[in-house]
């Protein structure tokens, strides 16, 4: 087990050096998309509709066919809305997605150009895995196999992950995470082998605990993102930074939550000096800065 303390040192932003992002771009702004494989036999990842008298039902039918619209609707809707802006995503993907009845979305991804990221091999928190390197390993080797290229990034199933969760990533091959949200610019994390990178990334700006856990109506989401980049466009005149959103198929890629999410991307392509990049793109900037 390794605490935080020994993985990283402590940095306040007014004392670092300024980052240099190409191009003379004040921000960053990036996108992943959480690609997800639910199993109807089991206890469902989360509920929209809450079963009744509290009991936990398996099967959850109303809940399971609440993501699968995701895969069969939603995803199709967003990837068509991204690519009318050029924009591509990072896909942080349950591996076996690419194996089942969803392997159609995992073949849109691929050809719309998205990262692959690791979301385990299903959608299982880490903490109840019965071999953590196991899982780590066989989401690694399925996503390598089916998108042609190792996978460079991870987000685990609910962002979990245990104290020793980031020396089995890096020890597969893993080269940056997004389950630690504590800094607007990347931040270099020790491991038992080579050394991991944690993404900036924002829970605050994910749509499932903004509209599903802390039911927020869709323009609050819209307002937020764009105050959001509002502010750090205006610090990142100073010292650059990096912003990211977080998504779901079968959450913003709704007909009713689909033009909040355009109009997000709508306001921000109008600003000069951003980088929409992927989260590949941004770590391997940082590796080379």
């Amino acid at each position: 087990m390794t605490l935080p303390q020994e993985r990283f040192n402590f940095s306040a932003m007014p004392q670092r050096e300024k980052l240099e992002l190409p191009n003379g771009a004040r921000l960053a702004v990036y996108l992943v998309v959480n690609v997800e494989q639910w199993d109807i036999e089991k206890p469902i990842a989360r509920e929209y509709v809450s079963s009744p008298a509290g009991v936990k039902t398996v099967p959850n039918v109303p809940n399971w066919a609440w993501h699968e619209y995701g895969m069969r609707v939603g995803i199709w809707r967003m990837m068509e809305s991204l690519k009318k802006r050029d924009i591509r995503a990072g896909a942080a993907m349950n591996a076996q997605v690419c194996e089942g009845m969803w392997e159609p979305v995992a073949r849109g991804i691929l050809d719309a150009g998205w990262d692959f990221m690791g979301h385990g091999y299903t959608q299982t928190a880490m903490h109840v895995v019965e071999d953590q390197q196991a899982s780590i390993t066989k989401s690694f080797e399925v996503l390598k196999a089916y998108s042609g290229k190792a996978p460079k990034g991870w987000l685990g199933p609910g962002l979990h992950e245990t104290l020793d969760t980031l020396d089995y990533l890096a020890n597969t091959g893993f080269k940056y995470v997004c389950d630690w949200p504590m800094d607007e610019h990347p931040v270099v994390m020790k491991t038992h082998s080579d050394n991991i990178m944690a993404m900036p990334y924002s829970f605050e700006l994910s749509d499932l605990p903004m509209m599903v856990v802390h039911q927020h109506q869709s323009q609050v989401w819209l307002q937020r993102a764009i105050d959001q980049f509002d502010y750090l466009y205006q610090e990142g005149a100073k010292q650059p930074r990096i912003m990211c959103m977080s998504v779901h198929p079968y959450i913003m890629g709704t007909p009713h939550r689909i033009k909040y999410f355009e109009a997000v991307y709508d306001y921000m392509l109008k600003k000069k000096e951003v980088w929409f990049a992927t989260p590949d793109e941004i770590y391997d900037w940082f590796k080379e800065k």
